[in-house]
């Protein structure tokens, strides 16, 4: 179910609606949002639902045998492997054949594809809710003294319908304690409200217009473009991405806002960042310190000296692009990220930072910070090709339009230049805006408040495209 559709709309209603009439009894509220999780996730397909049910019934087996005092590292492992193996047999399958397939014709010998999985849907969210499962049993682990949650619990915890699809990743302490105070229902009204009409601007009318009118076109044939209009394009997906998985993140935080939930921010200006360690600082936050907490750290972190260092985030970005999905690009993606993350922590063994080059624009503007920020910014916008192109091969014609600068072929529409100077500007002037809204919003009746909001939205609505588009985060 799409946050950009009427049919969420009367879902969300309803579920203020119960959770309003249920709130003062917190036990029933809490099978009541079950429930409302439950039909949200199978509303994309009924077939999907048997799998949050099934992760969730590994980590809260898992969880109880830690609790029981086994033998605690044979348990966590075998539990955080069955949540691999799901997530890997639905979602990497494919990428696995294929590798196995070029070894076999390597050898001599024939490929196989085996039927039983030759035609099994992706199940949308299900890397969100696996991480959210293995941070579970990680935080139990390290915790030995926190009590086991019951399996309803953690059903509801990674079913957690604003987050299901799309993220936030949850860590159990972000979301148990608040699910045991029974929020109160629309207690927020404009701060969530404030979140939702701009997380439908960035989606409806920015990201959708550059998708449609620029991206789309030029990433599936570039060589049908001029050298202009590839790097406008190029710029384009930047801000589309960040405006389409942003976006979603409002949203999320939006209704969970409504509903009473606090949930973490996922992005913070992330292109005004001055180096790449700070962009992963500000983008997906919720997985760049997943990724930190989870994967990075028992590795070994900054621990043994430089070269450990190096591997072990190199071993990090990897994992982290394949993450987004079984193909090489992924991995292109995640090994220039990791590349840059360790050529900037060897350069500053070397000459540390100065205090003015640590953090983001706008600041004090000197030469230094504009090329800090200039190369961070281009650097991020050429990874991105890799991520969106759908082959290396599509990817190479695109650089060749970039550096081999005045091929001649089509253009963009002009309005894509506004669109991401919008996109961009938003990430400078958006914090600002929203607060001013909000403070507008508080001196209104609720009423009236909830008027304007629906007016908003409609006009919103009105500027997008007919139809509604994935969120791009969907397919991962």
């Amino acid at each position: 179910m799409n946050f950009v559709t009427l049919q969420f709309a009367f879902f969300f209603l309803a579920v203020l609606g119960g959770g309003w009439v249920l709130r003062a009894r917190p036990l029933v509220y809490r099978r009541f949002l079950l429930l409302a999780n439950l039909v949200f996730y199978a509303s994309g397909g009924w077939y999907f639902l048997p799998l949050p049910l099934l992760v969730s019934l590994i980590v809260w087996g898992t969880g109880r045998r830690l609790g029981a005092g086994s033998s605690r590292s044979c348990v966590f492992a075998a539990g955080v492997a069955l949540c691999l193996f799901t997530l890997g047999l639905l979602k990497y399958y494919e990428f696995i054949l294929q590798i196995l397939n070029d070894l076999l014709a390597w050898c001599g010998s024939g490929a196989f594809s085996p039927a039983a999985l030759a035609d099994l849907p992706f199940p949308v969210g299900i890397s969100f809710y696996t991480f959210q499962g293995i941070a579970y049993l990680v935080e139990l682990r390290r915790h030995p003294e926190e009590s086991p949650r019951s399996y309803l619990e953690v059903l509801t915890y990674l079913s957690f319908f604003p987050t299901v699809l799309a993220g936030p990743i949850l860590r159990p302490g972000e979301f148990f304690p608040q699910l045991e105070q029974v929020p109160g229902q629309g207690a927020h009204l404009a701060e969530g409200a404030s979140l939702i009409l701009g997380g439908l601007f960035k989606k409806v009318v920015l990201a959708s217009f550059l998708s449609e009118q620029v991206v789309a076109g030029v990433f599936q044939t570039p060589e049908l473009f001029a050298s202009p209009a590839v790097l406008i394009a190029v710029y384009a997906y930047a801000v589309q991405i960040y405006c389409d998985f942003s976006g979603y993140t409002d949203l999320a935080l939006g209704v969970g806002r409504l509903m009473g939930f606090d949930l973490p921010q996922n992005f913070r200006a992330p292109y005004l960042s001055l180096n790449i360690r700070d962009f992963w600082r500000r983008w997906h936050i919720s997985l760049s310190m997943w990724l930190r907490d989870y994967l990075y750290i028992p590795l070994g972190g900054d621990r043994g000296g430089m070269g450990a260092l190096c591997r072990n985030l190199l071993i990090t970005m990897l994992l982290g692009g394949l993450w987004h999905g079984a193909h090489l690009r992924f991995l292109v993606w995640g090994l220039l990220h990791g590349l840059a993350l360790m050529l900037l922590r060897l350069a500053r063994k070397f000459r540390p930072a100065p205090p003015d080059e640590d953090g983001q624009m706008p600041g004090k503007l000197t030469p230094a910070r504009f090329c800090s920020w200039f190369l961070t910014f281009h650097f991020i916008c050429l990874a991105w090709i890799f991520f969106r192109a759908e082959d290396l091969s599509t990817a190479w014609i695109i650089f060749e339009r970039l550096f081999f600068w005045g091929r001649p072929g089509e253009g963009v529409p002009l309005l894509a230049l506004p669109a991401i100077a919008a996109g961009l500007g938003l990430q400078w002037a958006g914090p600002g805006l929203r607060d001013s809204f909000m403070r507008f919003q508080s001196r209104l009746p609720w009423p009236v408040q909830a008027a304007l909001c629906a007016f908003l939205a409609g006009i919103i609505l009105r500027l997008g495209p007919e139809g509604t588009l994935p969120f791009i985060y969907f397919q991962f």
